[in-house]
């Protein structure tokens, strides 16, 4: 099995995926053509450049191995490999759901599974 990858998404948007059975992205996902995901090593990054003072948030961890040939890593910040979705995220490969609250120190405070 190969390491998770993860998305972070405001929880309305989300909770709209579990309505509909399926993620078809963010609005900075569909204007780039695909769904932005990070790895564990990226995410803090993302999180911190991408959705810095944002609550409400949670973080998806996602199975890459169940998302096929849509799934492509392509160079990105700083020359690093990012994992990109060219296809809607069908829900059957999220391992888990989790809040990503803001800490009082107003970063963003990452479950025990990405302690570190």
């Amino acid at each position: 099995m190969s390491e998770m990858i993860y998305k972070i998404a405001p929880r309305a948007m989300w909770s709209e995926a579990e309505r509909n059975g399926a993620f078809t992205g963010a609005p900075v996902d569909l204007a780039d053509g695909f769904i932005h995901f990070s790895t564990a090593s990226q995410v803090r990054e993302t999180a911190a450049k991408h959705f810095a003072g944002q609550n409400d948030l949670v973080l998806v961890a996602v199975r890459p191995e169940d998302l096929g040939d849509a799934l492509r890593w392509e160079v990105s910040r700083g020359g690093a490999h990012f994992p990109h979705l060219y296809a809607p995220l069908d829900l059957s490969a999220v391992a888990w759901v989790k809040p990503l609250p803001l800490a009082a120190q107003g970063t963003h405070q990452f479950p025990a599974e990405l302690a570190g």
